[in-house]
């Protein structure tokens, strides 16, 4: 995606700009939105065992164990899309004249960027963990996320000053001086928390509350993916007539009230109340996509926008990993905690099922049943904590996202520099002068 966009805003200006960059968001989670369907397809409907057995292939070979299993081509159907992907941008790039400048590859760098991360992440996954490990745990997981934590505590201060020292650093520190790129990185980062809460919490509800199966899922999902791509495009067409600023409060809003939706499910909602909820929050998200990669490439030179457009998509991604990570350390510590309740002895059961069904055994199916409606509705209240805190977390981003505006001079001053330098018009720069002042920056 950094690729991407960079490239659409070396290649369009002007209020072309925005919409080239509507475009690669859409298609960015038009892509999430179809992956979904495609899966859940490949494990209905494709089984290639029988076939290879014909072909001497047979249960227990190495072709048949690496073939065989449905699951597999949900992963293998990725080879043949990604040669393609890179064959279009192999045939579609020779054209293309962007500015360039020699420098290194910040190896140091990036290996310090990834410590960090990897120690940050790695210690917000073990946040919560019991002391002393389990039966075949080789690692105290508590003294694992402090010695992570000493690894972030290290490296980031480190990673920071060489970016200030290093002509081209892995990642650049100065350009957080500029106030609408540091404040679309922030966005990103912010919206991207509740970006992966959404999916992986939305996922979780319809498997752990719904008990929904391959159906439910991908109308949950893909109405979420969906959205999200609609969103993206919409905003591309937005921010010609709406500032930067607006077109993103406007998407938070959406987010915030799709995640205060699903801090009220219950396991009493309908997997068409829970894909609605999720559809809104993602129509949100994809209106924040083109305003703040267009704020973050318009905030830095030319010779930047790649590092610009990545830095942002990073932000997403870092915040995306972050609630997975908070996600994980949360549902694993909640999980153990009623797993001790309900096994805790031989009977412990018994307080969590009704007085009628206690004369029964564990392994009753009613009993089992009863079990499985209270870990439901206990699922469904953690749950409602998860989406509160994203939604939190959402409207923190709106202080950072009122630093983001228009530049519609900016954009517009791009646009027929670049036609004056080309020595042709520029078809819309009448209209463009035509239209009326920035509306709402």
């Amino acid at each position: 995606m950094p690729v991407a966009t960079s490239a659409a805003s070396h290649l369009f200006t002007g209020l072309d700009r925005p919409r080239a960059l509507g475009v690669v968001g859409a298609l960015t989670f038009l892509g999430m939105a179809a992956g979904p369907f495609l899966g859940a397809a490949i494990l209905d409907a494709f089984h290639p065992g029988a076939a290879l057995s014909r072909l001497g292939f047979g249960p227990g070979t190495p072709v048949h164990e690496a073939l065989a299993p449905a699951w597999r081509w949900v992963f293998y159907v990725n080879v043949p899309v990604g040669i393609a992907a890179l064959a279009i941008a192999w045939a579609a790039s020779g054209g293309w004249d962007t500015p360039r400048r020699t420098g290194r590859v910040d190896l140091a760098g990036a290996l310090l960027f990834s410590s960090l991360l990897v120690g940050a992440l790695g210690a917000l996954t073990l946040l919560g963990s019991r002391a002393g490990g389990g039966e075949g745990e080789a690692f105290d997981p508590v003294t694992v996320s402090l010695v992570l934590a000493g690894l972030a505590a290290v490296a980031g201060p480190v990673a920071l000053l060489r970016g200030l020292r290093v002509p081209d650093p892995f990642l650049d520190p100065r350009l957080f001086r500029h106030a609408p790129f540091a404040a679309a990185a922030l966005v990103s980062g912010l919206t991207g928390y509740g970006f992966a809460t959404a999916i992986v919490g939305g996922a979780v509800f319809v498997d752990r509350v719904l008990y929904g199966g391959p159906d439910e899922q991908r109308l949950a999902l893909g109405a979420l993916g969906a959205a999200t791509a609609a969103g993206a495009l919409v905003s591309g067409f937005a921010v010609r007539v709406l500032s930067l600023r607006v077109v993103t409060l406007a998407g938070l809003a959406a987010s915030i009230a799709g995640l205060a939706l699903m801090a009220g499910w219950t396991a009493d909602t309908s997997i068409e109340s829970a894909a609605g909820a999720l559809a809104l929050f993602g129509a949100g998200f994809g209106l924040t996509v083109t305003p703040r990669s267009t704020a973050a490439v318009e905030a830095v030179s030319h010779e930047a926008y790649g590092i610009a457009s990545s830095t942002v998509t990073v932000a997403r991604m870092v915040g995306m990993a972050v609630g997975l990570a908070i996600l994980t350390a949360y549902g694993s510590t909640t999980i153990d905690r009623l797993y001790d309740k309900v096994y805790a002895t031989p009977d412990a059961y018994l307080a969590f099922i009704p007085e009628s069904l206690r004369d029964r055994p564990l392994e009753d199916g009613l009993v089992i049943e009863a079990l499985e409606a209270w870990a439901a509705s206990e699922a469904a209240r953690i749950m409602v904590g998860i989406f509160l805190v994203a939604a939190v977390v959402t409207a923190v981003a709106i202080p950072p996202s009122l630093v983001l505006d228009r530049r519609r001079r900016r954009m517009l001053a791009d646009g027929e520099a670049d036609a004056s330098r080309s020595g042709e018009p520029d078809p819309d720069a009448a209209q463009r002068h035509a239209e009326p002042g920035a509306v709402g920056g």
